[in-house]
């Protein structure tokens, strides 16, 4: 799978679709994706169904776009997450941190926790 950051406007919410594996060698474009989005829109929300590998850099990059949106007042959610990505994230215990709901409909309506 390759890797690929897509980007989807719904008024004035983003959506960042990933893809692939999120590694040192491609952490800083999702970062500035989701940096960027933060910027323009009063919500994000990343899309990880199709991640199959997330490292600590990735981490990274969504721990920063979730504490630049919570700075900001403006909305974050993590949609559909992979197994894979899941999994670090319950070992980093993020799980509990990030609002994290089951698709990206969600994300946009603000079911978020």
């Amino acid at each position: 799978m390759n890797n690929d950051v897509v980007t989807q406007q719904h008024g004035d919410y983003m959506v960042v679709r990933l893809s692939g594996e999120v590694d040192l060698s491609w952490s800083p474009r999702v970062r500035m994706a989701i940096l960027d989005a933060l910027e323009k829109h009063q919500g994000v929300g990343v899309e990880l169904s199709a991640v199959s590998y997330i490292d600590s850099s990735g981490i990274a990059a969504l721990v920063e776009g979730f504490q630049n949106a919570r700075k900001s007042g403006r909305r974050f959610a993590l949609a559909a997450v992979s197994p894979a990505v899941m999994a670090v994230l319950e070992l980093a215990r993020l799980d509990r941190v990030f609002p994290i709901v089951p698709d990206i409909d969600t994300a946009i309506r603000g079911d978020a926790a």
